[in-house]
């Protein structure tokens, strides 16, 4: 099978198209550094010529609700175009668990508005929402650091791997388009705080780490909100498992 990857640079991206190469697929990396702009719409034709899926991961780069709002609807719209004109027969969309049940960031914003097109779009469709990533509390933590401290809401998640989105978003690539599917969430809740505590420890970065409700995540997102739905898919990969695989590959050689 044929997959086209866009946002074959980024974190879940690149595990995609590595995956799909372990199960004996054919990845077609869509990134601007693979020759190929979603904004511009340059070189995506040719990109998607005999491809029989697209799994959509892409990210926005920080800004503003409207802003984001406006990347990922440029983006989308210029891939389903192309999709559609070279015959693609299902686009499958990386989103967010209860994306519509709170306000959450900007990417929040801009994800919904991409549900929205691919949803109504011309092409069929399966939208894959998945639990916070095991790197979430590293990232946030980085967004709001300031001289050693970071700022961080003890939020309730669900965590996932990213490896095992990967996997997730490869095998409904190759089911048959299903709307929306199963949320997706690793075994075990965790404290947003916490998480990034020992992320940080595992790799031995020295930060304070302070819980907030004046965080950028604030308490719209608190209690179970950011939780995975009933008839969740789970996947294997526990945090420790996968912490112990970030403090391993940070002593590797080379």
């Amino acid at each position: 099978m044929r997959v086209a990857v866009a946002g074959a640079s980024g974190n879940i991206g690149s595990l995609t198209v590595m995956a799909l190469q372990r199960h004996g697929h054919e990845p077609v990396p869509i990134s601007r550094s693979h020759g190929v702009d979603l904004l511009t719409g340059r070189g995506l034709d040719e990109a998607l010529s005999g491809v029989d899926v697209v799994v959509d991961a892409i990210s926005a780069p920080p800004a503003d609700r409207e802003a984001t709002a406006r990347y990922f609807a440029t983006t989308t719209q210029n891939l389903l175009r192309a999709e559609q004109q070279a015959g693609v027969r299902h686009h499958v969309l990386l989103s967010i668990v209860e994306v519509h049940r709170i306000a959450g960031t900007a990417h929040y914003s801009g994800k919904r508005e991409q549900e929205r097109l691919v949803s109504t779009g011309p092409v069929p469709w399966t939208i894959v929402p998945a639990t916070q990533f095991f790197d979430f509390g590293a990232t946030v933590a980085s967004w709001t650091e300031r001289d050693g401290t970071a700022y961080l809401a003890p939020l309730l998640v669900q965590p996932i791997a990213p490896a095992d989105v990967a996997e997730f978003l490869i095998a409904a690539a190759a089911g048959p388009p299903q709307g929306r599917h199963p949320d997706v969430a690793g075994p075990d809740r965790h404290d947003l705080v916490d998480m990034a505590r020992r992320t940080h420890q595992a790799l031995r970065r020295d930060m304070k780490i302070v819980p907030t409700w004046e965080s950028i995540l604030g308490p719209d997102m608190a209690g179970n909100v950011l939780l995975p739905g009933p008839d969740a898919r789970i996947a294997p990969t526990t945090f420790d498992d996968w912490l112990a695989e970030q403090a391993a590959d940070r002593v590797r050689p080379g």
